[in-house]
């Protein structure tokens, strides 16, 4: 965090203000979490990963914040693993270690009890790309790009495969796993791993009119939301409706659901208690 942010303190803020390779800023009840390591590429470094964590982690306690912003400062959003932190640290042990820190910071993405919406300005590679595909939504400029190119230096990208195969087709995911070719923003687009596509100079009214609009709406409603359809899209049909149907019978019987109905019954706006 920069001394001069305006970020809330947490956890994570005297690591990060030490190198400042992540910085948070908070506004309306949205937090902006900035990747910056502008010079590596906003590679995910094991200490980026542990202050993105950190963050994720306390943001996920923090009742003020109601939609978590990633963003990256410098030319490129973020080029996947740092290979030369990678290579001076081999072995086994080394690489279990990294790829489980990995995996549980995407999984923490996920689990996340608010929406994380990822902006994308430029190039977004290997596990910068599976940070895009785990986020629950995902605006990119015009000039953004976004590949896996394990491939071409002998590293199927398999762990970002697990994010990407999520978000995408199968066809169109096993295209970019198999060829490391980078794909356009609209290609992207396309496919399903970005909403939308902007000029760079509306990215960021773009992310933050999203990101005003689900602020605006119960607490308690989007993490029962956010959490019913990562678990539902997993199950069988007839397993889903099921769930769903109990997620939704939970639901009704929130404070919340109450107040909202009530609302728009009367044509006012509501006023959420989170309960």
């Amino acid at each position: 965090m920069s001394p001069d942010s305006p970020a809330t303190a947490t956890p994570a803020a005297d690591a990060a203000a030490e190198t400042d390779i992540l910085l948070r800023a908070d506004a309306d009840g949205v937090a902006t979490l900035t990747l910056n390591r502008p010079k590596a590429r906003n590679a995910l470094s094991v200490g980026l990963m542990a202050a993105l964590q950190a963050e994720l982690d306390a943001i996920a306690k923090d009742q003020s914040v109601k939609v978590v912003v990633i963003e990256a400062a410098g030319p490129a959003f973020c080029a996947g693993h740092d290979l030369r932190e990678v290579r001076a640290n081999p072995g086994r042990e080394a690489y279990e270690a990294l790829f489980e820190q990995c995996s549980n910071l995407m999984m923490s993405v996920v689990n996340l009890p608010k929406p994380v919406i990822a902006k994308v300005h430029a190039m977004a590679t290997a596990a910068g790309c599976q940070l895009v595909a785990s986020c629950d939504l995902a605006y990119a400029a015009e000039e953004a790009k976004f590949a896996t190119p394990g491939v071409n230096i002998g590293l199927f990208c398999s762990t970002p495969m697990v994010a990407l195969s999520r978000a995408v087709g199968r066809k169109k995911a096993m295209e970019m796993l198999l060829s490391g070719r980078p794909i356009t923003a609209h290609e992207a687009e396309a496919a399903g791993l970005v909403n939308a596509v902007v000029p760079a100079a509306e990215l960021d009214a773009t992310v933050a009119n999203m990101a005003a609009t689900i602020a605006g709406k119960s607490p308690l409603t989007l993490a029962i939301g956010k959490e019913a359809f990562y678990r539902q899209v997993e199950m069988p049909l007839a397993d889903a409706y099921a769930y769903a149907s109990e997620v939704m019978t939970r639901n009704m019987m929130a404070r919340d659901a109450e107040e909202g109905i009530d609302a728009f019954l009367q044509k006012r706006t509501p006023t959420w208690e989170g309960r």
